[in-house]
């Protein structure tokens, strides 16, 4: 009786993983459709994309969702769309699952570090402009002052000519 109940059980799971297979070779095919994709051309990677979301629009399974969101995740702009691609990872997401779990997991954390990366690249940016308008704006400063500088110069050169110039009308016998 107990055989039968774990026979039974058994073959209610390896169902379940027939419907809807969640261990590594689910997330093989998915990372090998998705690699496929990668490397085709780019209006192929636009209907593969397409398709993946008209499948997951249809059925929102796991495997959908892991689907495009890798797919979102992997893709070359103007295709890729990182916030969507997390959104779709979230559920899934679970490091202690194998399987889809952890390939979210996984996906996820690189996306969390691209984002990142990417607002971290938008502060330099930002900050190298200031630096440059600052930069600017000290240069003109310095210019003003060394224009100002020249002109005491020639100033002070201008009465020391004149200076040099009385004495020696004075030097002079008449």
């Amino acid at each position: 009786m107990v055989m039968r109940a774990l026979i039974a059980a058994a073959l209610l799971l390896a169902g379940c993983a027939l419907l809807e297979p969640q261990g590594s070779d689910a997330v093989d095919r998915v990372v090998a459709d998705a690699l496929a994709t990668a490397r085709a051309p780019a209006a192929e990677q636009k209907a593969a994309l397409g398709a993946a979301q008209a499948a997951f629009e249809r059925e929102t399974s796991a495997t959908n969702r892991l689907r495009l969101a890798t797919l979102l995740a992997i893709l070359p702009l103007p295709l890729r769309d990182d916030a969507r691609a997390s959104e779709l990872l979230e559920p899934l997401a679970d490091a202690s699952s194998a399987g889809y779990g952890r390939f979210a997991a996984l996906l996820a954390s690189q996306l969390a570090e691209r984002q990142r990366i990417a607002r971290e690249l938008e502060r330099v940016a930002r900050e190298a402009e200031r630096d440059k308008r600052e930069r600017a704006q000290l240069d003109k400063e310095r210019d003003k002052r060394e224009e100002a500088l020249r002109q005491q110069l020639e100033a002070m050169q201008s009465i020391e000519r004149g200076i040099l110039e009385r004495q020696e009308k004075l030097r002079r016998p008449r």
